[in-house]
Formats: C-alpha cells, sequence, structure tokens
C-alpha cells in the first residue's frame, strides 16, 4: 500500500501507520481518549471546560428556532453580508484596517478550514513553505497534500521569539508560501511589529504568500511583551499577506467553527476558488451570533483574558512545585514545561505515563513538529509538554495535585 501524501508530513507521521495503512486519530483525539479511559483530566486539547456568552449562545438558538434571524437552509459561499460586515467593523475597531466586506472577507468553517484552503491555494506543487516550530498539525498535512514540503525555524526557549535572521536564510525563491502563527499556538509568544515587517519583506522580495493564522488575537495577557496588531496593518502585507481569525477561541465556542480569511481581492478570492468546494457553506446561524459578538463583545474579551491569565499563573506555580519548568506563555490557552528536571525519558514517554499513571493528559510539544529525519536543526523540543490552562481553577488544582503526587 502507497503512502498517502499527507502522511509523509510531521501530522501525518503521527498519525498513519504505515505498516497496516490505519489512519490513526490526531495527537488531540488521542490524548483525550486516553484521558477520558484513565478516568484523567484533560489538559492536552485546547478547548474550554466552560461554554461562551450566554447572550450569544441564546441567538443562535433563536436564529434557528424562530424567524429572527437567517434560515437554516444554505448561506452564500462567502459568508452573509451582515457576517462579513462585522469582520469588517471589528477589524477597524481593533485594528484600523479598512477592508471591503464583498470582495476582502471570505466566511470559512473555522480556522481550520481557512488554513486549508489557504495553503492548497498558494503552496505550489514542488515548492517549499517554511514554517516556524512547533506549529499546529494541520500545516504539515495541508503542505504535503498541496505536494510542497515544509521546511521549519524552531522557537527556542526560554522566550520563543522568532529567529527573523534564520527564516530570511531559509526563504528562497522555491518559496511560495511562509506560514505565521500570532498569537502563536503552543509557546504563547506575539510576534513584535517590527518581526512581522522583516518576514513581510523577506516574503515579498521572493514572490511567496504570507499566511497569518491569528485565531489567539484575544487571548493576549496583561504582561505580555506585545499586544497583537493583524499583519495586514503591516506595510507592505496588503500585497502578499492574509490573515485567518475565528469566533471558536476568541468566544469559547469551538464547536460552533466559524472563521474568517481577510486580506486583499485578489487573494481572498484564490482562497474562495478552494473553499467553495469543500464546505460551500456552514453555520448560517453561528453567523448570526458570532457577528453580534464582533460587533459588540459586552466585555466577554477582558473577562475571559482575565480569567484565563489567573489560570496560567496557577498551572505554572504548580508544574513548577512539581520540579517541571514551565515558560511563561504571552498569550494563548498553552503552557510549555520542560519535564527534563523530572525525568530522564522524553516529553513523549512522560506524557503516555502521565495519563496512564497520575491521569492528566498533556500532549508533547514533538507531536508538533516535523519527524527528526527531515530536520537540519536538533530536537530540543523533545523535553517540552503541552499544559492547556483553559479550564476551570479547581480543574487545574487538581490536575496540579495527581501530578505533583505522581513524581513525589
Amino acid at each position: 500500500m502507497s503512502t498517502p501524501p499527507w502522511a509523509r508530513s510531521a501530522a501525518g507521521a503521527n498519525t498513519y501507520d504505515a505498516v497496516t495503512g490505519t489512519v490513526l486519530p490526531t495527537i488531540y483525539e488521542r490524548t483525550t481518549a486516553a484521558a477520558a479511559a484513565h478516568g484523567g483530566i484533560n489538559l492536552g486539547q485546547g478547548f474550554p471546560d466552560t461554554e461562551g456568552p450566554q447572550w450569544m449562545r441564546e441567538s443562535a438558538a433563536e436564529a434557528i428556532t424562530t424567524a429572527a434571524g437567517p434560515t437554516n437552509q444554505y448561506s452564500p459561499g462567502p459568508g452573509f453580508g451582515w457576517f462579513r460586515e462585522a469582520v469588517v467593523s471589528h477589524q477597524q475597531r481593533h485594528y484600523g484596517t479598512d477592508l471591503d466586506p464583498e470582495t476582502q472577507v471570505l466566511h470559512t468553517t473555522g480556522a481550520t478550514e481557512a488554513i486549508a484552503a489557504t495553503i492548497l491555494a498558494f503552496a505550489a506543487e514542488g515548492s517549499e513553505v517554511v514554517t516556524f516550530e512547533p506549529f499546529y498539525d494541520s500545516y504539515g498535512s495541508m503542505v504535503a497534500l498541496a505536494g510542497a514540503q515544509l521546511r521549519t525555524i524552531p522557537l527556542r526557549a526560554p522566550d520563543f521569539r522568532p529567529d527573523v535572521d534564520a527564516l530570511e536564510a531559509a526563504v528562497t525563491d522555491r518559496t511560495s508560501m511562509v506560514l505565521v502563527n500570532t498569537p502563536h499556538n503552543p509557546t504563547g509568544v506575539v510576534f513584535s511589529p517590527a518581526e512581522l515587517e522583516r518576514i513581510v519583506g523577506i516574503a515579498a522580495r521572493h514572490g511567496a504568500v504570507v499566511m497569518a493564522d491569528e485565531v489567539y488575537e484575544h487571548l493576549i495577557m496583561d504582561d505580555a511583551a506585545y499586544q497583537h496588531q493583524t499583519i495586514l496593518t503591516i506595510p507592505g502585507a496588503a500585497q502578499v499577506a492574509v490573515a485567518i481569525g475565528s469566533a471558536g477561541k476568541s468566544f469559547s465556542l469551538t464547536g460552533w467553527k466559524v472563521g474568517w480569511v481577510t486580506g486583499n481581492p485578489e487573494l481572498v478570492n484564490r482562497v474562495r476558488g478552494v473553499k467553495q468546494f469543500t464546505t460551500f457553506c456552514t453555520g448560517g446561524v453561528f453567523q448570526y451570533a458570532v457577528a453580534q459578538g464582533l460587533e459588540d463583545d459586552r466585555g466577554f474579551f477582558a473577562a475571559n483574558q482575565a480569567e484565563l491569565q489567573t489560570g496560567r499563573d496557577l498551572l505554572m506555580e504548580g508544574l513548577a512545585a512539581a520540579g517541571l519548568t514551565p515558560y511563561r506563555p504571552d498569550a494563548g490557552y498553552f503552557v510549555l514545561a520542560d519535564v527534563a528536571g523530572v525525568t530522564d525519558k522524553t516529553a513523549a514517554e512522560f506524557a503516555a505515563e502521565l495519563v496512564a499513571h497520575a491521569g492528566v493528559g498533556a500532549i508533547p510539544v514533538s507531536s508538533l513538529t516535523l519527524p527528526s529525519t527531515q530536520k537540519d536543526h536538533d530536537d530540543e523540543l523533545n523535553s517540552l509538554l503541552r499544559f492547556a490552562f483553559c479550564k476551570r481553577h479547581d480543574v487545574l488544582e487538581t490536575a496540579l495535585n495527581r501530578l505533583a503526587a505522581w513524581i513525589g
């Protein structure tokens, strides 16, 4: 049996058994299943264990059951006009961008579809795609499906700042795309305007498209080194970049799968050319509720950020007390922690024992990297685990008590 294209990527290496030809669940699904099997606490998969705003959920319910909003039939492929206008209003209010809702905004089924459609639109077969490592696992699979090759530059502890000099050395005329994720999953680093400006300039010189995955834009802590600024505000980005956003993370409604792509009309139209033959359209009633949230979050963004920051600090303190070395994120849902202080095992081996014996699920960062055989740099990320803090504080405390007891 021949190896499918996606299995030749980083994600494929973790989700495909070449001997049996069996497709395995993603690392997120496997961690969640392992936690459930052991009666454990899942700090692996990045979803909140509390619901998003009540008023948004009521709005979606009203749209489903009454004539208050859109019908339950097909919505326009690019998204309802009022949804795209709400995205434009949100971007203008927060970042000062000036977008045309008719030609510069595209609704997608979550950020994952936006990522897939964008990479398939611009990653030319036989080209190279460059990104920072670790990375969201769909990047690797979609690059492989496009017939391109992924190259990575590691983000290194303790601050995980992007090495833009290394990126510049990696980008060549063979490079079709540069994938940027800021705020970054899973390190929590927020790229600075100067770093983004250099990245845009590097891509422009080589004729590459920049995809900026910005789904954690509203999950930035008070003590962050930089605040988020969409890449579309960077000089020169209008010609070479598209930005991806999502309601799932911003409003703690990850199951709604409402995302969007913004950028200049030509680039967005090319993404639409792929997207219209995947889902075509989804979630009209969810677009209705999300549009209201984008127009006015009613204080949710600030309250959610404060709650997350408290959870982050609680998790970091407990991990350090247990003997791990946690690294403080500036944004997002996750703390990365080095396990080298408590074990000689890799983080992947340690994670398997942690969920089996302590009932705590975490994700090894190595599962979000290229296989070692495909890299030209060392594997210092192999000792890092990703723990999610987007959970109730009592849940975090219970998980930390289990972790400490097991290690002790």
